[in-house]
């Protein structure tokens, strides 16, 4: 029989030898996922015997992220502020940076008592559920135009028991009426199509419909700026997630859209990420 810990070192090297990044990291989780226990436990179990019963399925999930399948998958769901999303192949895997934009929401941009909140390409429903979940007195529309994107953000609002949510099939605006909203926040496709040869091959694994928008990425978010801007309500708030090198288009699409305290905040790794603006 073999171990905890010799398991966790023979699968750690085994995904360094196939390029995985953070390996050890990996392996833990691969590890605890199977065992029903935290990384953290394993500390307190490396002399445990592993069974037999619980190597089989776990040699199957290394060979698969030995192969590239994102460990999200594999694990099935992601923590994101907090709460633990279902994950899979349907919509993009939730990214830390947009965790850093729905923290920076909840702390920096005030709202109304009981606001009008929209999430434009809400994938999986992080952002919106998560503003939804914060901000109980709020009505959340998230949208998409993938509808395997919006059976996914379904279960997952289910999950955490939302209640002020609702889903919306839409290209951009073209389902949603004339309402306006206090705040509007969008994580949209914007990955070069130039730059699909280059993407890590976890990539491969979300659909080309929440990566891809045009040769230099930014083609959603121009059709997308002008519109928002004039569905904000007095005062309300536009907030994206934009690539590396898109900064400066994006400030000047909010400036030309008339919207004004315009700001590019940082994420933690110093990238201009989150064009902020606001409607006078």
């Amino acid at each position: 029989m073999t171990t905890v810990l010799e398991t966790l070192d023979k699968g750690t090297a085994y995904l360094a030898k196939k390029g995985i990044e953070d390996a050890r990291r990996n392996m833990q989780m691969l590890v605890a996922h199977q065992l029903s226990c935290t990384r953290m436990d394993l500390y307190l179990r490396f002399d445990q015997e592993m069974e037999e019963k619980d190597l089989v399925p776990l040699r199957e999930l290394l060979k698969r992220r030995g192969d590239g399948v994102p460990i999200q998958h594999l694990l099935g769901s992601v923590l994101f502020h907090r709460r633990d999303f279902k994950c899979d192949a349907r919509a993009l895997i939730p990214r830390p940076e947009t965790e850093e934009l729905a923290e920076w929401l909840l702390k920096n941009a005030p709202l109304p008592s009981s606001p009008r909140i929209l999430d434009m390409g809400c994938g999986s429903g992080v952002l919106g559920l998560t503003l939804a979940a914060e901000i109980p007195a709020a009505r959340v529309t998230l949208a998409d135009i993938s509808p395997e994107a919006l059976v996914l953000s379904r279960e997952n609002g289910r999950e955490l028991e939302v209640t002020n949510a609702s889903f919306v099939e839409s290209d951009l605006f073209s389902a949603l009426g004339e309402e306006s909203y206090d705040l509007i926040v969008a994580n949209l496709p914007y990955v070069p199509e130039r730059d699909r040869p280059t993407l890590a091959r976890e990539l491969a694994h979300d659909p080309d419909l929440a990566l891809f928008s045009g040769p230099d990425g930014m083609d959603l978010i121009r059709r997308f700026v002008p519109e928002a801007a004039r569905r904000l309500a007095p005062g309300g708030w536009l907030a994206l997630e934009i690539g590396i090198h898109q900064a400066a288009e994006s400030e000047s699409l909010l400036r030309a859209a008339g919207l004004g305290e315009v700001r590019i905040l940082q994420d933690l790794s110093g990238v201009a990420r989150f064009p902020v603006a606001r409607r006078a």
